[in-house]
């Protein structure tokens, strides 16, 4: 009886010990560059409004040994575009997905279906206009981003903006987030005495200028490409003295606020936006982990602040 005893316990021990050894030696596959490959898609991907957030994706993909690839795109995608795209880097082997959702009715429908296939990670916006994300998404704090760039207006002029008149330019104005910050802004100057004179979109199209809109006070650039666009119009004289005041994330908008042609500029951690979706993603892929939403900080920027050491270290990542 004592031998079978032992017998038993040892074939226990053998099970165990190759049960382990099997599990070492899938864990080490899945941790092998060729069986982990994310890849990204953004719109306009080439453009320098990505640096930080590029440069974000590289640092996390080097600390978690990722084949990483961005896939480039052109500047305007349509859902059926990028559809097709995810599919495409499915079949080239992609293990999970980064995407910039075309938000849209259906856009989260054919993405729940593209997750049957692959883990998704959506940045930057959520994929419905309306309701909440249905997937895991890394992002700034869309409100709070706006809330602040209509206090840091309000605290150039001591909470009194009687009769001054504010224009408004986004370059996606339907998009959850430009949506957001918008409405945060108008709240919070709401009652100051100020006035929304008007609201432009596709404001650099040939058959489209900036300068023609009516004359106004204020100039406010909800994203990184108006803010550039804005910059450059009040550095050449063509906005009729009024003043910039924005949210961006590139050196180009650096560049403007240096020269003294944007007075204040909210600083999304699009860094981290990179770094903290590959690094989930990544968990999904290798771990079978589920990935969560994360709301990123941002940095208010004055051009007296430019250069703090707090604010090199951001400046370094949009350089990148």
């Amino acid at each position: 009886m004592k031998n079978n005893r032992k017998l038993f316990v040892s074939i226990e021990v053998a099970l165990a010990a190759m049960i382990l050894v099997i599990a070492f030696i899938i864990f080490q596959e899945r941790n092998g560059k060729d069986l982990c490959r994310i890849s990204v898609i953004v719109q306009n991907s080439d453009d320098r409004q990505w640096s930080a957030f590029k440069y974000g994706l590289k640092m996390a993909a080097e600390d978690q040994k990722i084949d990483l690839v961005v896939v480039s795109t052109g500047e305007r995608l349509s859902i059926e575009e990028q559809m097709n795209m995810m599919q495409q880097e499915i079949d080239y082997g992609a293990d999970a997905l980064i995407v910039q959702p075309i938000p849209g009715d259906d856009t989260e429908e054919l993405f729940m279906d593209m997750e049957k296939k692959v883990p998704i990670m959506l940045v930057e916006n959520k994929a419905s206009k309306d309701a909440p994300s249905l997937f895991p998404i890394i992002e700034p704090d869309h409100k709070d981003m706006g809330r602040a760039l209509a206090e840091e207006l309000l605290r150039d002029y001591n909470d009194n903006m009687d009769g001054k008149t504010i224009g408004i330019v986004t370059q996606y104005p339907d998009a959850p987030n430009a949506l957001l910050r918008r409405k945060a802004f108008e709240e919070t100057i709401k009652d100051t005495g100020a006035k929304i004179r008007w609201s432009a979109c596709d404001i650099f199209a040939e058959d489209h200028s900036l300068e023609d809109q009516p004359r106004v006070d204020l100039v406010i650039a909800l994203d990184d490409f108006s803010l550039i666009e804005a910059g450059e119009y009040s550095a050449s004289g063509r906005l009729h003295g009024a003043l910039v005041y924005g949210i961006g994330h590139s050196t180009e908008s650096a560049y403007y606020l240096d020269i003294g042609k944007v007075e204040c500029m909210i600083v999304p951690d699009e860094f981290n936006v990179g770094y903290q979706s590959l690094a989930q993603a990544a968990e999904s892929v290798r771990f079978y982990h589920d990935m969560s939403s994360q709301a990123v900080s941002y940095t208010v920027i004055r051009r007296d602040e430019l250069f703090t050491d707090e604010n090199q270290e951001i400046l370094f990542t949009m350089s990148q």
